[in-house]
C-alpha cells in the first residue's frame, strides 16, 4: 500500500540525488530507507529507480510517483497545519443555531467584530433550527445555539449572555401607550401579533395571558419583525417584543414599549453549545463578545 513516507522517500531521493544523502535529510539509515524501497517495490510489482552505476534513475513509474509527491506532499502538509489549528480552535467554522426570532439584530453586532478578530473562522447562521436547536447540536449541524428558553440535557452547556425584559409594544396613539404597565385582562380586546411559534413557548402567553384565564380578542400571525411592527404602527394589533429591540425601531417608528404587569417579565439570551467543544478558542472568544456586545445589560 503507497503510503506518505513512500512519497517523501522519492522526493526526497530526487531533491538530496541519492539514497545516502536522502536517508540523512528523513534522518533515518540509508539501510532502512533502502529496506522500505525494496518491500515497495515488491508490493506495487515495478521498479522505482534503475540504478545506473552510481546514479539512480526513475522509471516511468518512479516519475509518476515523483509526480504525484510534489502534488500531494504539500497538501498534506497544509491539511495537517489545519488540523493542527482546528485542534486549537484557532481555524473552523462556527455555525449557529437561532431559536430566537428577534435576536437576528442583535448577532449581527457579534459576528461583525468576530470576523474581524477571527479572520480564519468562518461564520454561518442556521434560522431553521428555531425549535430544533437541541437536535441539531447533539447531531453536530451547529456548534453555538442562541435561545430565551434552554432545555438542560446532559452533554450540552447553556451560558447566559446578556438579560433582557419582554414588554408589550403597542403604537404611540394606542390608548395603552400611556400605561405605567397593562393587566392580561388589557389585551381582551386587542388582536395579538406573533411569531409562528407555538403558543406554549410565547411569553406573553405562558408569563402573562394563560395563568391569568386571558385570551387576546384575536391572535395574528407574522413572520417578519419589520412586517409586525408596521401592523403595530397601523394600530393593526399589538405584539411583544425585547425592550431593546423596540427601543432601537422606536427611533424610526410611532411605536412604544409598555411593562407587561408591574413586576415585567425578565428574560435571558443562552448561547448552547456542547460541553465537549467547550475548550475550542474560537468558541469561547464568540461568547466573550457576544457578552460584551450585549443590548440588554
Amino acid at each position: 500500500m503507497l503510503e506518505k513516507n513512500h512519497l517523501s522517500i522519492i522526493r526526497a531521493v530526487d531533491t538530496e540525488g541519492s539514497l545516502t544523502a536522502a536517508a540523512k535529510a528523513l534522518h533515518t539509515t540509508q539501510s532502512a530507507l533502502s529496506h522500505t524501497v525494496r518491500k515497495l517495490e515488491q508490493q506495487l510489482g515495478t521498479a522505482i529507480w534503475l540504478r545506473e552505476g552510481r546514479r539512480l534513475r526513475l522509471t516511468q513509474a518512479g516519475e509518476y510517483l515523483l509526480a504525484v509527491a510534489h502534488r500531494v506532499l504539500p497538501q498534506l502538509a497544509q491539511a495537517e497545519e489545519r488540523v493542527r489549528q482546528f485542534a486549537t480552535g484557532g481555524r473552523g467554522v462556527l455555525r449557529i443555531g437561532m431559536e430566537c426570532h428577534p435576536c437576528y439584530q442583535w448577532l449581527l453586532k457579534v459576528v461583525s467584530p468576530y470576523l474581524q478578530a477571527w479572520p480564519d473562522v468562518d461564520v454561518d447562521v442556521k434560522q431553521k433550527f428555531r425549535f430544533g436547536g437541541i437536535g441539531a447540536l447533539f447531531g453536530y449541524e451547529i456548534e453555538l445555539l442562541v435561545t430565551p428558553d434552554p432545555l438542560y440535557r446532559r452533554g450540552l452547556r447553556f451560558e447566559p449572555v446578556f438579560d433582557y425584559e419582554q414588554v408589550l409594544v403597542v403604537g404611540r396613539g394606542h390608548p395603552l401607550a400611556g400605561a405605567a404597565y397593562v393587566r392580561p385582562v388589557d389585551l381582551s380586546r386587542e388582536v395579538l401579533i406573533t411569531y409562528p411559534v407555538a403558543i406554549e413557548r410565547l411569553d406573553i402567553y405562558n408569563q402573562f395571558l394563560l395563568p391569568a384565564g386571558i385570551s387576546p380578542r384575536r391572535h395574528k400571525i407574522i413572520e417578519t419583525t419589520d412586517i409586525m411592527l408596521q401592523m403595530v404602527e397601523g394600530g393593526r394589533g399589538v405584539t411583544a417584543l425585547p425592550r431593546w429591540l423596540v427601543e432601537e425601531y422606536a427611533g424610526r417608528m410611532a411605536i412604544t414599549a409598555v411593562r407587561l404587569g408591574r413586576n415585567g417579565i425578565a428574560k435571558q439570551i443562552f448561547l448552547g453549545m456542547r460541553e465537549a467543544d467547550l475548550e475550542i478558542r474560537y468558541v469561547q472568544a464568540f461568547i466573550a463578545l457576544a457578552r460584551d456586545r450585549s443590548t440588554g445589560s
